[in-house]
């Protein structure tokens, strides 16, 4: 599984390298800020409220004789539903980026597949994409379950008609203890 293959669900946002056409002595520099038009299709794709601003800055560098590195930075500004109220709720994001593409790459084989060391390598392929890249590092950085200020999740008790309903404090382990010590004290003092 490459990090810079396009899948469907990877909005349309492309900055192609062709491998071949990439300097084997220097570094490719590379800053990339999506027109409002992309960022538009960014946010629907990825399901967002909106991306005010989206940039991924770096280089691809050559690495040993075959091999390349792709070091940059994304940033982003997201408005994101909140998880509970689905209100706005705004983030500022930034992830340093680091990919090295492998010309002598081995896909491990058999029935217990190991987890490699270095997760940041992967194949060299025919073409590497920072567009997709900047996309795939967004998607990572992006919160899960957005909160706005003050949004809560409340209690939700259920039980049958005539049974007392379990409550998270009856629940914790020591919720009983103060009701006991109370009525310890209060039948001390009779």
């Amino acid at each position: 599984m490459g990090h810079t293959t396009p899948d469907e669900a990877t909005p349309p946002f492309s900055h192609p390298f062709p491998v071949g056409g990439l300097s084997k002595r220097k570094p490719t520099r590379f800053a990339l800020k999506p027109d409002a038009a992309v960022r538009a299709q960014i946010a629907q794709a990825l399901g967002l409220l909106e991306l005010v601003s989206l940039r991924f800055s770096g280089e691809v560098r050559p690495d040993r004789s075959r091999d390349f590195v792709m070091e940059g930075r994304m940033d982003a500004i997201v408005v994101q539903p909140c998880s509970i109220t689905l209100a706005p709720v705004r983030a500022e994001l930034s992830e340093m980026v680091l990919r090295r593409y492998l010309a002598d790459w081995t896909t491990p084989e058999g029935d217990e597949v190991e987890m490699p060391e270095d997760d940041t390598a992967e194949p060299l392929p025919e073409v590497i994409d920072a567009g997709h890249v900047a996309i795939e590092a967004l998607m990572l950085a992006l919160p899960l379950y957005p909160r706005a200020p003050g949004a809560e999740l409340g209690e939700a008790v259920f039980a049958a008609p005539e049974v007392e309903p379990l409550r998270d404090e009856t629940l914790k382990p020591f919720a009983g203890l103060a009701a006991l010590k109370q009525r310890l004290e209060g039948g001390d003092k009779e």
